[in-house]
Parts: C-alpha cells; structure tokens; sequence
C-alpha cells in the first residue's frame, strides 16, 4: 500500500522529484572524486613538497566543495517542497473521502481514528519522502560508487567491504524486523488517547456532574501509559541501531588501518591512497547507515499507509446514482413506499413497512417511543442512509436516482443535536444559503424566535459563536439550527426532535410563525411532546419500527391506544410538575 500510494499521489511532483536526483547526482559525483584528490595532494603533493600543485589541487577541492553545499542545499529544497505536497494531497483525498462517507463508514471508524489518520498517519508518510528525497539518490550512489572507487585504490583490501556491509545490513535488518509490529501498536493506541481525550473533552460537563473527574484521569493516564510503553519498546530499538552502525563504522575504520599499515609497510601501498581508501569505506557505511534512517521510518510509514489506504479504498455505502436526476418538479412532496431498514450485522431490521406521503403545504408528524426508529427514519429522508427494502421518493422519484446536490437542496434539515460551527451568528445562517441578504436573515430568525436574543448580542449578527454553539444556550442553539434551515428556503423541512429545549411558549409561537410563513413548504416533525403536533396534518405513530397508527391528533385520540398512552402519560407528568 505504501508504494502504490506514493506512486499515485507523487506523480504531480515529478519535477521537483527530478530536480532532487539531478541535484543529488552532482552531489554524490563531487563526494567520490574528493577522496582520490586528497589522495594525490598526499601522495604527489605533500610527499614531492610540491606547493604549488597543492594550493591548486586544494582550490579545485574547495570549489567542489562549495558546489556541494549548493546542490545539497537545493535538494533538501525541492525535497521538501514535494513532501509537503504530498502531505497537503494526502489530507484533502482523506477529507474529500471522509465527505462522501455515509453515517455507517464514519462510525465504523470512529472521528478519532480518521483525525488521527488525517493528520499523524499523513505525516509519517510525508517525513519518509522527505527522507527518501534527500536520500534516495545519494545513498546508493555513494556505497555503490564508493565500491568501484575503493577497488580502483587498493583491490586487495576490498575484502573488508565485502565483510563490513553485510554484517552492517544483517543488524539492522534485525533490528528493523521488530520494530514493525510496534509502530502497528503504537499507530492504534494513539486512536484510544484521541478517543478517550475527546470524550473527555466533548463530556466535561457530565464528568464535573458526576464527579467522576479521578475516574476520568485514571482512564486516561491508562491509554496514556499504553502508548508510552510502545512507544519506549520502540524507542529502546530505535536506540539500540545507531550504536551498533557506530561500532560496524569504527571496528571497520580500525581493520583497514590495521591491514593497510601492513601494505604501506612492505611498499605495496601509498599512504595516500589508503587515506583515500577509508575515506570511500566510511563513505560505503555512511551511506548504509544513511538508508538504517529510512529503515527505521519505512515500517511506521508503511503502517501509517495501510490505515490512510483503508480510508482511501473504503467507499460509501450511499452512493450517487450512475445516471442521476438533475432536474424535478420542485413541490418538496415526500413518499416512503413499505420501507425497511437494517443495521449491517443487525438481528432485526429497525425500520419495516413504513408507507406515507408528505404532502406540500402538510405538516407531518412522527412520534413514539424511544427506540421506535424515529430518528432511523429521519436519516433515510436525505439519504444519510439508503433503505434496506422500498423506496423514498422525493416529488415521485427515487431518491437513489436523484442528483444528492439536488435532493439536499430540496431539503432543510434541523438535526436531533443541533450543531453549530465557529465564527459568527451570521456565518452559522449563510451556511443555509451563502447568497442571503441581511433582511433575509433577520427573517429567518424573527420566525425561528431567536431575534430578541440576537439583536440583545452586542455584536448582533457579528456576535462569536464557539464550536458547537457551546457558549449559547441550549435552547438558543436549537432556535439557530431552525434559522440556519429557514435561510435556504427549501422545499421539504425536516425538524428532528428540534422543538425538545424550547418552552412550551416559545414552541407556540414558533410553530405559529412556521405555519404563516413557510405555508406552502412540507413540513416533516419528529417529536417527543404531544403539544407540539397536535396541530399536524397527520400524525404517525411508530413503535417498533412500525407504523401503528396515522391520523389527526382527534383521530388517533379516539382509535389508537398508543397515542392515548403517550398523550396521557404526558399529561399525568405534566400535572404532577
């Protein structure tokens, strides 16, 4: 996976990939010439006491040198420029996948997971091309001209190459074998730490209520404590692989000086070029132990692939249509033609033989208990999922066939927990409809009952809003979610529960304000208090999954069980408050 990702994800970057190898060639030329010229300074130089061919020969070394740090420097650029890239490339496909998800894929990953891979997976792939882009080039060249230079000095000490290198890569080979299933481990309690930081921070008033903030310390210093073991068992090898590349590294350095002292002793070798000859080993190691850092981030970044492939390679379960509808009679009616719906995996379905039409300018009711599949029904509505058995049509076509674009501008919806996103009262509205003017969205929330409170903010429209809506209230944030749908002036509103934190006035005088002004829109309600339907059109009773009983608020009163428990349960809390 790690492979096919770079290939696929580097091809934009192939110039600047280009520019590296070229840059790194020059580099890695002017590194094997370097020794043979300090070898002949010495040798024909110093030995003859020939200054003038050292001053010279010295200054070319000089010049090469300069043009080194020049090329490296310009690899390391470009390098970097093609890592980040890629990083930036990585991270908008994972979004853009993650956008087309269904509700299933996202909770079968789990928001920790997919920031996790997002952000600290993309990054280990993203810090190995760096590597690779300073290295990949050099590496190679370097052991594999170094080679063919050393044996053009001294053929007979090549032995010890042939001894070094091995023994060299067999270490860290063992070393780098362990550390993989490691950073498998340690890529995945990372997860836990996010989920269980993130639970702690989206629940910290519900750990304060409870006083469980000690219980909540201990679950975290727990994961805590999982990736730091991992991640020390890790690090322990980590450590243990630069001091054994330094023992090869000077063990080698002694043998050559030690064997070479022999040849310089019996005439059959120059000082020299033995100077040179070490100079080409170390150069061989070097480059060997250059590639151990590749080979110590290669395992995390291939496991780090294997999880952002998985995301990448893992498509929605809702997807568009081949052929899609992208023009329809815009009346917002809603049909659901015996509709089922089960979980993957489930026992049960949720949902089975749901039928009914919502009609334009109807305000349809749903209600019942909880677990009835109230909010399950909801979702099939803009298809957050896709049925199991039946159909949904919108204006009578299925909404499998419809373009999404198309449906979700049909549709206005106020989710059961309603979510708003920073920045500002006014930002939260345009996200209904970017295209709005001022008077539109002082409308929208003089029918959603959130003016007074607005026009109270001293910024007014301007006003901050936290993530999540967290620093208004409950209630204001609900009546925000409604303006924000009420903006987009859609032809279906679908109200999930929405009406849950008003006061019994204020869901008055809302539902008041939502029947004159969107007369002629349908309108879907989702609700758990009786005094808030029992105006609708029609009212659906759903228990189990099922439709048990449909009909006016009168009707269902005189010939549905069901609706008379839920009515008079409602009343007998009412009268004992």
């Amino acid at each position: 996976m790690l492979w096919k990702l770079l290939v696929e994800y580097l091809r934009p970057h192939r110039p600047l990939l280009a520019a590296v190898v070229v840059f790194q060639l020059a580099q890695s030329i002017a590194s094997l010439y370097l020794p043979t010229m300090n070898a002949d300074i010495i040798d024909q130089g110093v030995a003859r006491g020939d200054t003038g061919y050292i001053l010279s020969t010295g200054s070319v070394m000089l010049l090469i040198t300069l043009a080194q740090i020049v090329c490296a420097v310009v690899a390391v650029y470009f390098g970097a420029k093609a890592a980040m890239g890629l990083g930036r490339d990585l991270r908008g496909a994972i979004f853009e996948r993650v956008g087309q998800f269904s509700e299933q894929e996202v909770s079968r990953f789990g928001a920790p997971s997919l920031i996790t891979r997002s952000t600290n997976d993309v990054q280990q792939v993203q810090q190995l091309v760096l590597m690779s882009a300073t290295l990949m080039v050099a590496a190679p060249m370097l052991s594999i001209g170094g080679v063919i230079m050393a044996i053009r000095q001294d053929a007979q000490l090549s032995w010890l190459i042939a001894v070094c290198v091995p023994v060299l890569l067999i270490a860290v080979g063992l070393i780098v074998t362990r550390m993989v299933p490691l950073f498998r481990k340690m890529q995945a309690r990372i997860d836990t730490v996010n989920r269980v930081l993130r639970e702690q921070l989206t629940g910290i008033r519900v750990v304060r209520a409870f006083v469980r903030e000690d219980m909540e310390t201990e679950r975290f210093a727990g994961a805590n404590t999982d990736v730091t073991d991992v991640a020390l068992r890790a690090g322990r090898l980590m450590a243990l692989m630069f001091p054994t590349v330094m023992l090869i590294l000077n063990v080698s350095s002694v043998a050559v000086i030690w064997f070479g002292a022999f040849r310089i002793e019996d005439g059959s070798m120059q000082v020299g070029t033995l100077i040179a000859f070490l100079s080409y080993l170390m150069q061989i190691l070097m480059s060997v132990m250059m590639a151990t850092f590749m080979a110590v981030m290669i395992p995390r970044a291939s496991v780090s692939a294997d999880r952002i492939g998985e995301v990448l390679g893992t498509s929605s379960s809702v997807m568009p249509p081949e052929r899609p509808v992208t023009s329809a009679v815009r009346r917002g009616e809603l049909e659901m033609r015996d509709v089922g719906f089960a979980y993957p995996g489930a026992d049960q379905p949720v949902l089975s033989g749901i039928s009914f039409t919502a009609r334009a300018g109807q305000t349809t009711a749903i209600i019942g208990s909880t677990g009835s599949g109230k909010t399950t029904l909801v979702n099939l509505m803009p298809r957050l999922f896709d049925v199991t058995s039946g159909a949904v049509l919108m204006d009578g076509v299925d909404v499998r066939d419809l373009d999404p674009d198309l449906l979700w501008g049909h549709i206005g919806l106020v989710p059961q927990k309603p979510y708003l996103f920073s920045g500002t009262v006014r930002s939260n509205l345009l996200y209904g409809n970017p295209d709005a003017t001022e008077d539109e969205l002082w409308d929208a929330l003089d029918i959603a009952q959130a003016k007074d409170f607005v026009e109270l903010m001293e910024e007014g429209l301007d006003a901050p809003i936290s993530q999540g809506g967290t620093n208004v209230s409950g209630g204001q944030r609900q009546r925000l979610a409604i303006a924000r749908a009420l903006v987009k002036r859609p032809e279906l509103y679908i109200f999930d529960d929405s009406f849950s934190s008003l006061d019994t006035g204020t869901d008055a005088r809302l539902r008041q304000a939502l029947k004159r002004n969107i007369a002629g829109a349908t309108m879907v309600i989702i609700a758990q208090r009786v005094s808030s339907i029992v105006d609708a059109d029609q009212i659906l009773v759903l228990d189990d999954g099922r439709i048990v009983a449909q009909g006016t608020h009168h009707d269902l009163l005189e010939t549905s069980g069901t609706y008379r428990e839920i009515v008079s349960s409602q009343l007998a809390a009412e009268e004992t408050v």
